[in-house]
């Protein structure tokens, strides 16, 4: 059974001429425990819909969205934001770490909301978590004493400190260097490999696509297969004529 199932998944929002703008059209998109997807397009293409859909944060106008095979439209919102806290981790590009709270703090907020063993030991779990992604020294640092890569770290640490069964990962990359952010997409797969999470990237660098077992394109708000070979030579390509 797939973790997250999406079909024939429309979004329209209205617009202040009370026209109609369709964001999505038709989606339809399948990822099981373990999957690691690139989702690649331009901006405005409609990907950050589209992952607010696949992480719980938004319903569809029509079609199907489904996780862990229940319909997301039938279940009440308490729930569902258990759920999200439970099962979703998001990695964002602009990090959102809160000022003024440590690294272990920011870490531990998720923990907040969990239940049993995981709310009691939230601290213990927090450490460990940071630990992982290599930052046992800096647990006392606010974000605005950490580098850019340091934070994106602590963004993967609180996204990944429940365990979730699904990473969405929204431009993780796009704030960083290369090394830093070729060393962010090694640690998020590692992570995703050792607990079997699935792992959705949505970027528009080619190279983070690349280190994917699956590639789509979002395009005018369909989503299709891309050969990323392709996309590659038509890059360079460009490049060349400029």
């Amino acid at each position: 059974m797939s973790l997250v199932r999406l079909e024939a998944v429309t979004k329209q929002v209205t617009l202040p001429d009370d026209s109609l703008l369709d964001i999505l059209r038709g989606v339809d998109l399948s990822v099981s425990a373990g999957d690691h997807v690139a989702i690649v397009g331009r901006s405005g293409s409609g990907k950050s819909t589209l992952l607010n859909i696949l992480g719980l944060l938004d319903l569809p106008t029509s079609g199907t969205a489904e996780f862990r095979g229940a319909a997301v439209a039938g279940i009440r919102r308490g729930r569902l934001d258990r759920m999200r806290g439970k099962d979703v981790g998001f990695v964002f590009q602009q990090f959102h770490l809160l000022s003024g709270r440590t690294a272990l703090e920011n870490v531990e907020m998720p923990l907040g909301y969990a239940r049993g063993r995981q709310f009691w030991r939230r601290r213990e779990l927090a450490t460990a978590m940071l630990d992982r992604v290599g930052l046992a020294h800096r647990l006392d640092a606010p974000p605005e004493r950490l580098s850019g890569g340091e934070q994106q770290r602590v963004a993967i640490a609180r996204a990944l400190v429940r365990r979730p069964a699904l990473i969405l990962a929204d431009e993780p990359t796009g704030a960083l260097d290369v090394e830093t952010g070729a060393a962010v997409m090694t640690l998020l797969d590692e992570i995703a490999t050792e607990s079997d999470a699935a792992l959705v990237t949505i970027t528009h660098d080619l190279h983070v696509a690349a280190r994917a077992r699956r590639h789509l394109r979002l395009a005018d708000g369909v989503l299709s297969p891309v050969d990323l070979d392709r996309a590659f030579a038509d890059t360079a390509l460009g490049a060349v004529s400029a």
